[in-house]
């Protein structure tokens, strides 16, 4: 059994090393040329910074979620014990995939970047990819029954508009 203290330090480390990258460090790679916000379209602008500001909310929550209701991390190297099912799990199954790509999009927005936003289609592929053909039958086999149920009730990439009350 892991301990909480690992499964926090571990997802903490996993958070810099894939959110951060993919919808930090890439995107400002990607931009075509540096731009300083507020360079577009004032409410584009603004719904673009408040996607990142909501998504990097909801990221951290899920982080947290992994580390003290799974016991463990997001990273596919140390998984939780239990499915994660509380909170925004309750509304959406992929919320950090859904916030990853908020965050991408947002700065896209913020931007004003063609080049940002080619770059969230090129990771939203890719992630619905790792989804569909790694990450969903990994969890069918790791939790069985109790991950069909959910996933037959909470949908994938669109959260509820109630939350899911199984589990």
């Amino acid at each position: 059994m892991k301990t909480r203290a690992s499964a926090v330090a571990g997802s903490a480390v996993f958070f810099l090393l894939a959110p951060c990258i993919v919808a930090g460090v890439l995107p400002w790679l990607v931009l075509d040329r540096y731009r300083m916000p507020f360079s577009g379209f004032l409410p584009q602008t603004l719904l673009g910074a408040l996607l990142i500001i909501t998504a990097i909310a909801v990221l951290v929550h899920c982080f947290a979620r992994f580390a003290l209701e799974g016991s463990g991390t997001p990273a596919p190297i140390a998984p939780t014990e239990k499915l994660v099912v509380g909170g925004v799990y309750r509304f959406v199954r992929n919320p950090m995939y859904v916030a990853v790509l908020s965050i991408i999009v947002g700065q896209a927005m913020l931007f004003a970047s063609w080049a940002v936003l080619l770059y969230a289609i090129v990771v939203a592929v890719a992630v619905g990819s790792f989804v569909r053909l790694y990450e969903e039958p990994t969890l069918a086999r790791r939790y069985g029954a109790q991950y069909e149920a959910y996933r037959r009730a909470v949908p994938g990439w669109l959260p509820r508009l109630t939350p899911w009350q199984g589990g």
